[in-house]
């Protein structure tokens, strides 16, 4: 059953408060400030991206995927400069994308290693191949030479 409600034209109006845009900003600004002031220090993301550059070294970053290596040491010192700044949002997103490139750096350098084994591999091959197909051509009723 449908209630319709019935507003008496003596019952007391509600106020409703406007924001004007500036209002809005302020308000806004207001949310941020709050926000970036209760930001706690990012250290256990510090110690995660540090350890994910000492992973990278360990991988061969250094020599395999050097640019992504420089580029999460760079991001690690900046995080750890705005850490020692107070800066701690900055120090956050910084830890947080120098662990990205970390793991990016030691996945390219495994990669690269992968590939040339694999080169490495199909080179000892084909190599294999030729002895065999060499050996394969001696005259019939004629042993093959040992080496």
């Amino acid at each position: 059953m449908f209630h319709a409600r019935v507003i008496s034209p003596l019952a007391p109006r509600r106020r409703h408060v406007a924001f004007t845009a500036s209002g809005w900003w302020a308000l806004a600004a207001m949310a941020m400030l709050s926000a970036c002031a209760s930001t706690p220090p990012p250290k256990a993301e510090l110690a995660v991206a540090e350890a994910a550059v000492a992973n990278a070294t360990n991988a061969g970053a250094l020599q395999w995927a050097p640019a992504e290596m420089r580029t999460a040491q760079d991001k690690l010192v900046r995080a750890q400069s705005a850490m020692a700044a107070k800066e701690h949002a900055q120090a956050l997103a910084l830890a947080q994308e120098a662990d990205a490139d970390a793991q990016l750096a030691a996945t390219s350098a495994r990669a690269a290693k992968s590939r040339r084994a694999a080169d490495e591999v199909q080179e000892a091959n084909r190599v294999l191949r030729e002895e065999l197909n060499r050996r394969a051509v001696v005259a019939p009723g004629t042993a093959p030479r040992a080496p």
